[in-house]
């Protein structure tokens, strides 16, 4: 049996996000109903993380077993030939038995996008947040720069799927300028439910003068979410990268 790992990129805007619902469109079911037609198996999809209704991913990384003796090198064709528009598969690879997408990634990367010109761009509605007001580039960045290294990040998720543990470790947060406002590059070892929109609403709070870029440390020290700032909607959200050992 081949473990068929699937790089994919998808507009999350019309979704559930990444995991099956019943009744609801999904990602997750999307692709799989997918895989099973070209398979003619029962085959089960899974995916390095769950994404959340209307957030986006530019590269994504799922797997899935089967049987099927499809060259490799024509299973993108094939599933992006049942799939809407709005997802793709990129590339597909026979894996080691052993790859897992969730329990072999060491490192998550996610972007936030934040729309500041004068005036909304209807076309960004979907894709980016829209922010009124100055981004004090050079602020954002110190307050950023205190979520790097491991931390308790309690008070920067939203309750939702229980975890063992609520520390992670931030590898980088970059706040990089862009014509049309600022994106948020996030990577970490792992992120809790909410984590990433939540470092994002605590960095548009320090933007709008609520929150002192020197009071980070102390938000993440207290464990207490109604410290932070508000959870970033999803729409500006992107998984970006993925990496293995």
């Amino acid at each position: 049996m081949n473990n068929i790992g699937l790089i994919l990129s998808y507009d999350g805007s019309r979704y559930h996000g990444w995991q099956i619902q019943e009744n609801l469109p999904t990602i997750q079911g999307t692709l799989q109903n997918a895989a099973r037609k070209i398979t003619k198996e029962p085959v089960n999809i899974i995916g390095c993380g769950r994404t959340d209704t209307g957030v986006h991913a530019r590269h994504y990384v799922a797997t899935f077993k089967t049987d099927c003796t499809i060259p490799i090198d024509r299973v993108p064709a094939a599933l992006n030939s049942l799939l809407p528009r709005d997802i793709v598969v990129r590339d597909a690879t026979v894996m080691v038995d052993g790859f897992h997408p969730v329990r072999s990634c060491i490192k998550k990367e996610y972007t936030y996008v934040v729309h500041n010109t004068r005036y909304p761009n209807p076309f960004y509605a979907n894709y980016a947040h829209y922010h009124i007001g100055k981004l004090p580039i050079d602020t954002l960045q110190r307050a950023a720069n205190h979520f790097i290294g491991e931390h308790d990040f309690a008070s920067m998720r939203s309750l939702g799927t229980e975890v063992k543990s609520t520390v992670r470790h931030v590898y980088s947060f970059d706040v990089v300028d862009t014509e049309h406002g600022v994106d948020f590059v996030i990577s970490a070892n792992g992120f809790l439910y909410n984590m990433a929109r939540t470092m994002a609403g605590t960095l548009l709070a320090v933007a709008r003068g609520a929150i002192s870029p020197d009071d980070i440390p102390e938000i993440l020290e207290s464990r207490d979410r109604s410290r932070a700032g508000a959870t970033a909607p999803p729409q500006g959200l992107y998984m970006t990268n993925v990496i293995y050992r």
